[in-house]
């Protein structure tokens, strides 16, 4: 839990452009910035980066799917299978 400081915000999300923005509220989806993906807070292979090391310095948080997709985010193959399939077939959604 992160501990609140007066008129700080603890949280730093990307919006639908990609740019930073402080939020109250946590992102409900993670991402890669290099590999600008997106997929669940407890996606087994993103833990498993993490766990070795890796993938923190690139981490980014979205306030939901449909912001990280506007960012030009893809879903994650592993974590979201179906919106993975969906758009690898052209129907985002």
């Amino acid at each position: 839990m992160r501990a609140r400081h007066a008129g700080v915000r603890p949280y730093t999300l990307l919006d639908a452009g990609g740019a930073p923005y402080a939020s109250d509220v946590p992102g409900t989806v993670g991402g890669h910035r290099g590999a600008r993906l997106y997929g669940r807070l407890d996606c087994p292979s993103a833990l498993r980066a993490l766990a070795r090391g890796q993938y923190a310095a690139h981490r980014v948080f979205f306030r939901d799917e449909a912001t990280a997709v506007a960012a030009g985010y893809r879903p994650c193959a592993v974590c979201l299978p179906v919106a993975y399939a969906r758009r690898r077939e052209g129907r985002e959604a």
